[in-house]
């Protein structure tokens, strides 16, 4: 299974939400909603959840192995980290 497309959909500078992402397995599934989240320990994605009950979230879509959250998280970053910087060069 391969990433063939992330899609930054909204970039936030304030608050712990910088963004929100879409990305496409083999141009045939779509998650949407995954978000990437400034916690204490640096930038850390978190996959679409619903709110359970007492403030208790679960994840409605999850990777099963933690190699393929790697290769998710790591092509989420790459294309933040593109933007962001194509963000400051027009700034």
């Amino acid at each position: 299974m391969n990433i063939t497309d992330v899609r930054i959909r909204k970039i936030n500078d304030e608050g712990k939400m910088k963004a929100v992402v879409s990305i496409t397995f083999d141009d045939e599934f779509v998650v949407h909603d995954i978000k990437i989240i400034e916690g204490q320990n640096g930038l850390f994605i978190a996959m679409p959840s619903r709110k359970m009950g007492e403030g208790d979230f679960r994840d409605i879509a999850h990777p099963l192995l933690s190699e393929t959250r790697s290769k998710i998280k790591d092509a989420i970053f790459t294309e933040y980290e593109k933007l962001l910087t194509e963000k400051e060069s027009e700034e």
